[in-house]
């Protein structure tokens, strides 16, 4: 039989202690000098004292925290013992460990969406916990958001991050859940811009207005690709013709983030042409796919992602471009380089495609088109009142 030695005599009646003060199958153990809490059927975590004595002493309340918010099973004993952790007064928090623990979570976030879209607000929460900290998740938001102009749509890509940071951080006991962020928090709204769809004549004229060379005849490719197929300018660095059931076809392999932190993404599509027409009404065939498949070159478009940003600088120095920018704006609508894409989906609707047709043409989701192009949709109310003139 092994000796006890008269140092040991803690251990019997620490464990008694842990088993009448949460239940029994709650043990702790020796594991190489450290204390390790197991609990049986569920796991085990290791907790930050030494196996003696003294360390039994400062273990047991955080036993019994970690026991009252396990709470039966509602959460992980990993969570548990996390939150007992940071529910301590002293406790600091790491939050340069926990911002990088959260990138590790997002990895489909790329590294320029990181950075401008996730650690300003990320480093606007650390901050908020330097001293004081917050009484609540709405006070911590608001602070963390306050740099920015309410309505603005980088403050709403910034709050969707840090909403989506904090129930992170809450559900896996980095934060107290007093910090998981309100369903709603007051927001003055922008209206929704309204863009402005080119007709085809306004395009034909402006393809005409560009001048001659080797540099312009490539923008004047790209314009001709995203008026015809509906294409985000982005979407020009990613065509390829693939082999079909009935021949060539045209694809995007372009994936578009669609936000959260599941790393969704738009599937690359078949593209599908709606030609222009001219002031006769007879439909312009450009052979814009054959050109494709022949690498005819498109012009540069800068970094991956800022496709739409050198389109539009490139078309805002034309001067029958900023001439259709003042016919949008005395309409209260807004020209951009995705007005060739509004093109599209009103052409499309006008001919009366069902929506998901045109959705899965457009490359997202019939919620994501009915929020930015039901306007196009034919006027069931004029269709009616029409029919009484006739």
């Amino acid at each position: 039989m092994p000796r006890v030695s008269f140092s040991d005599t803690w251990i019997k009646p620490f464990r008694e202690q842990v088993r009448t003060s949460c239940e029994p199958g709650w043990k702790v153990l020796n594991s190489r000098g450290n204390m390790r809490l197991q609990v049986v059927n569920v796991g085990s975590v290791m907790l930050p004292y030494e196996w003696s004595l003294k360390g039994s002493t400062q273990a047991l309340p955080r036993i019994q925290q970690i026991y009252k918010r396990w709470n039966g099973g509602q959460i992980t004993l990993a969570a548990a013992a996390q939150t007992a952790n940071t529910s301590k007064s002293k406790q600091t928090l790491n939050f340069n460990q926990l911002i990088d623990s959260y990138r590790e979570f997002v990895p489909n976030a790329g590294d320029k969406t990181w950075a401008k879209f996730y650690l300003p607000v990320l480093q606007n929460c650390a901050a908020q916990f330097e001293g004081r900290p917050p009484v609540d998740g709405e006070a911590l938001c608001i602070a963390c958001l306050q740099q920015w102009e309410q309505g603005s749509r980088i403050r709403q890509m910034s709050r969707q991050k840090l909403t989506n940071f904090l129930n992170w951080a809450v559900q896996r006991g980095h934060l107290k859940p007093i910090y998981r962020p309100p369903a709603k928090l007051p927001e003055t709204l922008k209206p929704n811009r309204i863009g402005y769809p080119l007709e085809d004549t306004q395009i034909l004229a402006l393809l005409d207005s560009l001048p001659e060379g080797p540099d312009h005849d490539r923008w004047r490719f790209a314009i001709q690709l995203c008026a015809v197929y509906g294409l985000r300018p982005e979407e020009l660095r990613h065509l390829v013709v693939k082999d079909g059931a009935n021949g060539p076809e045209l694809w995007t392999i372009y994936q578009k983030s669609m936000g959260g932190t599941k790393g969704q993404k738009t599937e690359p599509r078949r593209l599908h042409p709606l030609l222009l027409r001219d002031m006769h009404g007879k439909p312009i065939d450009w052979k814009l796919q054959a050109r494709v498949q022949i690498n005819e070159e498109l012009p540069p478009l800068n970094r991956e992602g800022e496709g739409g940003q050198a389109f539009g600088t490139y078309l805002r120095r034309r001067e029958a471009w900023n001439g259709l920018r003042k016919q949008a704006e005395s309409q209260g609508e807004q020209l951009t380089p995705y007005s060739f894409r509004h093109r599209y989906a009103k052409g499309m609707h006008a001919a009366g495609l069902p929506i998901a047709n045109i959705s899965e043409a457009m490359g997202h989701t019939i919620e994501v088109h009915l929020q930015s192009y039901a306007r196009f949709k034919p006027n069931a109310t004029a269709e009616l009142v029409d029919a009484i003139n006739v």
